[in-house]
């Protein structure tokens, strides 16, 4: 236990934190990320096995025949039967099995899996991560998804840990519409579409309505090759070291800021 709380400080460590965002985040614009989507570097064919087992039993009394309410019993399933615990680290079937039984899953291994259950399901998904400007080191930072809604045509917010949505006048927002109205001092609405009691305000004020929360999206995630890298070099090299490998290799997701410039965090 106390080796597990030393390897997440050292993991949490404000110097490693800095160091991966200088390295990762490339400034950009709302045009450049329009047509971005998880689905383009993930094909259904390479989502694990797992995850169909699971997509089945979601699914059991039939598929919604629109995205949003396919969405939305996606999210309140999952959030049903995953309590959340310490972060993973791990291949996403792992780490599916290890959110399912309870033991473990913050808010991004949350998005993670949901990006691969969308990609099952023919939804386009994207995941976007939220930090603070200039950095502040007692704030972790928040992950959340977007998805791309065919009867709306549009990208919807959608923040999987809560099931929250946000709407400007009654009308659902995308990521950057959110924080373009906020930033312009206009009045938006948010609620949860999950039938379960759940703090989810507490979460809106912290994650998303301060003032130096900076959006940005998370591009070229390939869920193979993660899978893979972790699968084989995890038991004998600590998890940013592997991440740092991607990167030389060229292979490493990375951060797009479409509404800052990502240098403001430091």
């Amino acid at each position: 236990m106390i080796l597990k709380k030393i390897l997440w400080t050292f993991k949490r460590h404000p110097f490693l934190y800095r160091s991966r965002f200088k390295l990762l985040s490339k400034n950009s614009n709302i045009h450049e990320i329009e047509a971005y989507s998880y689905n383009d570097i993930n094909e259904k064919k390479e989502i694990p096995k797992y995850f169909y087992e699971i997509n089945d039993l979601v699914f059991l009394d039939g598929l919604p025949s629109s995205d949003l309410e396919r969405v939305k019993k996606l999210n309140k399933w999952l959030v049903k039967h995953i309590k959340g615990g310490p972060g993973l680290s791990v291949p996403s079937e792992e780490a599916l099995k290890i959110m399912l039984a309870g033991k473990g899953g913050v808010c991004s291994d949350m998005a993670q899996i949901f990006n691969n259950f969308c990609v099952i399901n023919d939804i386009q998904v994207r995941e976007w991560g939220s930090t603070r400007a200039p950095y502040e080191e007692e704030y972790g930072g928040h992950s959340y998804n977007e998805v791309y809604i065919k009867e709306l045509n549009k990208w919807v917010f959608v923040d999987v840990s809560y099931g929250i949505m946000f709407y400007y006048n009654e009308k659902p927002l995308s990521v950057i519409e959110f924080y373009q109205i906020l930033r312009e001092g206009k009045k938006l609405t948010f609620n949860s579409f999950l039938e379960e009691e759940n703090s989810y305000e507490s979460s809106v004020y912290r994650n998303y309505l301060n003032p130096n929360t900076v959006p940005f999206l998370i591009c070229n995630y390939s869920n193979k090759t993660y899978d893979k890298f972790l699968t084989n070099f995890r038991p004998y090299l600590p998890v940013f070291m592997i991440h740092f490998i991607l990167y030389l290799l060229n292979k490493s997701y990375h951060y797009r800021f479409p509404l800052n410039d990502y240098k403001e965090i430091f």
